[in-house]
């Protein structure tokens, strides 16, 4: 029984880090975000709506600088303040910011928002069972190599939601007519900005795939739809 103590208590540990990070979560955004209104966007998110038979889709600004675009785990969409001054000044497109919230609904839609908070907590439990375990055989260095693993682990498991979420939304955006130009424009300009920073990555495309490889999956999509409509 002994040896499965560090287990136990990780998973118990995985339990609790899951709720009380989905309640800091749906709290710090309840307090700090509004509906977004501009008549621009709501026309293109119609659209969107439309195609995916909807009422409506909801975007909210939630109250911070930095240029993002999220997907609660209750399913709500959010764009930044930052992002949505970003548009603006006119550095970024109403179109480029729908296909930002197209990505969005697209995580919400396959499960990535719920999954991605089921994937914290999981990833926490692995690395404090891996740290203890590892800790017994190499110390000093077992927490190092725990932590290694679960962050490599993350990343790939990151890399491939995103990859889901750009194909969801060239999918929607085809469908609405606003078509995927939007998104790999987008792609070039936050490359841009990660240049006129000195190389440094945003902190929110740390985890993503490249800017090229992301486009040339996006082409590759619309090479397979338009044989299949022929």
């Amino acid at each position: 029984m002994l040896k499965f103590t560090p287990i136990l208590l990780a998973l118990l540990y995985a339990v609790a880090m899951y709720h009380f990070s989905a309640w800091r979560t749906r709290r710090e955004l309840d307090a700090r975000s509004t509906e977004l209104a501009d008549p621009v966007l709501a026309r293109l998110t119609d659209r969107m709506a439309a195609a995916l038979e909807l009422p409506r889709i909801r975007v909210n600004i939630y109250e911070i600088d930095p240029v993002n675009g999220l997907a609660a785990p209750d399913g709500r969409i959010f764009i930044t303040r930052g992002f949505f001054d970003k548009y603006r000044k006119g550095d970024v497109t109403a179109e480029e910011l729908a296909s930002v919230i197209a990505h969005e609904l697209g995580h919400v839609a396959l499960g990535h928002a719920r999954k991605r908070m089921i994937d914290f907590s999981g990833q926490n439990a692995l690395r404090t069972a891996l740290a203890m375990v590892l800790s017994r055989f190499l110390p000093g260095i077992g927490i190092w190599i725990a932590n290694g693993i679960t962050s490599l682990l993350a990343a790939r498991l990151s890399r491939g939601d995103e990859y889901e979420a750009d194909e969801y939304a060239s999918a929607l955006l085809i469908k609405a007519g606003i078509g995927t130009d939007p998104q790999k424009t987008l792609f070039h300009k936050l490359e841009a900005l990660t240049q006129s920073r000195g190389g440094a990555v945003p902190a929110w495309l740390m985890s993503h795939p490249k800017v090229a490889e992301r486009i040339a999956a996006i082409e590759k999509n619309e090479g397979t739809w338009r044989g299949s409509a022929n």
